[in-house]
């Protein structure tokens, strides 16, 4: 057998927990506050390039010259890589190494990241996405593995829960931030933090390495046709998740043929997996009822945290705010999401993973339905707590989700690849779904509305013609021409629907992820329920004897 890929000897308390994983090894305080510190930084790095870009859209829109649907291009690169990259990754990294993989992947993002600089176009931007998509999947893997480290075995639980917690900062962090680098450096204040976040990274990473872990053969041949038929096709749902609310589902007809030959490929690495001895995918394992639930829950609660960016900001969006007077939002977002990591950190335990599950939505369905009451006059302040709400569960969900399927994969450790991908697909596939469903949603609901509000407008109401009277009134000065001044009013009174319609639109948006996640919290409920009906009743406690009498 090939030395490199003999399994060492561990010590107990050393033995790595999946192939691929470091070795834990006792450290001193020092250095376990050090792998802290860098499982920060690398599980901020994840993400947080990309959510820069996705929170100033506007703003990159104008320097690239480029439609509102081209640039959706960009976030839709991201998810094209990531959301199938463990199925590579994970197998790479038992074969190679962990040190390899990681240095490939950060230099790999550096490098691509500083070419960006130089060529500045579209194309070089989207290639910046797919290459930070790829690397986002490994350093958030990476930022777990240095968490595990910086903590004590008994701890491991909570590591995981930080670690994990920690992905779901970038989004509203970039809120809070990303407005001093573009008045530093306008687009570039942007690349050039990514590219300087990338470099401390790979810095970071090369000067505190992890312990090393057993290395094995696992890559076959027929890997490469999995490969191959799998990234393509989840890429390509992707791109359809990301552009269909933009360019509408059936009015671009290459979204249809996009979406049929990513299934067609999908379908074709399902079979592959299916009739292999040793599959990379094990479908059998993935479609059990335990976690097909599980997989289901993640769907829906990712589709629900898409209430945040779809809902509250993207209505302060469109009334005219921009990210600097969304900070302090955002802020409250980033505190919610800390006190989840340090609830679910403090809490975590087997018995309660449901109970977590549950607690999120719950907090998610709190914070929509206090969001639904919004109306054209609503401000930021007025929803800090909702918000606050919504963070609190999104990070409050993500670390039971896992370790409920952690405990089948420590059963049947060569179901490690399978759960990984599951996870990080259900992930990303949350994500896009809740764009998919609310952007539609939202492209919907303000048509029906302004229909409904216009058929009320009747210009002989007195309230109506009072209005355009005033609006009129403004213009009485700069417009001389009463007729022109009355076109200018009605003008004015179409944008005030247009407005109300909107608000009403985000209202209907807040109720149906309202409804959404009761749907969630009833099936949560319902599952929790039929598990404790099939546990096997406790066993008697025998009585002991009555002493014997004299």
């Amino acid at each position: 057998m090939d030395p490199r890929y003999t399994p060492r000897q561990w010590l107990p308390h050393e033995r790595p927990t999946f192939p691929g994983s470091p070795s834990t090894p006792h450290h001193p305080l020092l250095r376990r506050l050090q792998f802290a510190a860098v499982g920060v930084l690398v599980a901020l790095a994840g993400g947080l390039g990309n959510a820069l870009v996705t929170a100033n859209l506007p703003n990159l829109q104008g320097h690239f010259g480029a439609y509102a649907w081209e640039m959706q291009w960009l976030p839709a690169a991201f998810f094209m890589t990531s959301m199938s990259a463990n199925l590579v990754l994970v197998k790479f990294r038992q074969q190679y190494g962990l040190r390899l993989f990681t240095e490939i992947c950060l230099g790999l993002y550096a490098a691509i990241a500083a070419a960006h600089l130089l060529v500045n176009d579209l194309g070089s931007a989207m290639a910046v996405r797919a290459a930070h998509g790829l690397c986002a999947t490994a350093l958030n893997t990476l930022g777990v593995y240095y968490m595990i480290q910086a903590f004590p075995p008994e701890h491991r639980r909570k590591a995981l829960a930080i670690a994990l917690g920690l992905t779901q900062l970038p989004i509203p962090l970039a809120r809070v931030f990303s407005t001093e680098l573009l008045q530093l450096g306008e687009w570039r204040g942007l690349h050039v933090f990514e590219l300087g976040l990338a470099m401390v990274a790979l810095a970071a990473v090369l000067a505190l390495k992890l312990p090393p872990g057993d290395r094995y053969k696992v890559f076959e041949r027929l890997d490469l046709a999995t490969i191959l038929t799998f990234l393509p096709g989840a890429g390509g749902l992707a791109a359809v998740l990301s552009l269909g609310p933009v360019l509408w589902w059936t009015g671009a007809p290459w979204l249809g043929v996009l979406l049929a030959a990513s299934l067609a490929l999908l379908t074709v690495a399902g079979l592959i997996e299916h009739n292999r001895r040793n599959p990379m995918l094990n479908l059998r394992w993935l479609a059990s009822g335990d976690l097909l639930r599980l997989t289901l829950s993640i769907l829906l609660i990712r589709i629900c945290l898409s209430e945040h960016s779809l809902g509250a900001v993207a209505m302060f969006q469109q009334a005219g705010l921009d990210n600097a007077q969304l900070q302090l939002l955002a802020g409250m977002v980033v505190i919610g999401c800390l006190c989840g990591i340090a609830t679910s950190a403090l809490t975590l335990a087997p018995p309660n993973f449901p109970h977590q599950l549950i607690a999120a939505v719950a907090l998610i369905a709190t914070g929509a339905f206090m969001d639904a009451h919004a109306s054209s006059q609503t401000r930021p302040a007025q929803m800090y707590l909702s918000q606050f709400l919504i963070g609190f569960g999104s990070t409050l969900f993500i670390a039971p989700s896992m370790l409920s399927g952690i405990g089948k994969v420590l059963a049947q450790p060569r179901n490690f690849i399978s759960f990984i991908v599951l996870f990080g697909m259900a992930q990303g596939l949350g994500a896009l779904l809740g764009n998919a469903v609310l952007g539609s949603f939202l492209v919907l609901r303000p048509r029906l509305h302004a229909a409904r509000l216009g058929e009320g407008l009747d210009l002989l109401d007195p309230q109506v013609a009072a209005r355009l009277h005033a609006y009129a009134s403004l213009h009485l000065h700069d417009i001389l021409d009463p007729a022109q001044r009355q076109l200018q009013a009605l003008r004015m009174l179409r944008q005030a629907s247009a407005r109300e319609a909107a608000a009403l639109a985000y209202n209907d948006l807040f109720l149906l992820v309202v409804w959404l996640a009761l749907a969630t919290l009833a099936w949560l409920l319902a599952d929790l329920y039929l598990r404790r009906r099939r546990q096997p009743p406790a066993p008697p406690v025998p009585a002991s004897p009555a002493p014997a009498r004299p």
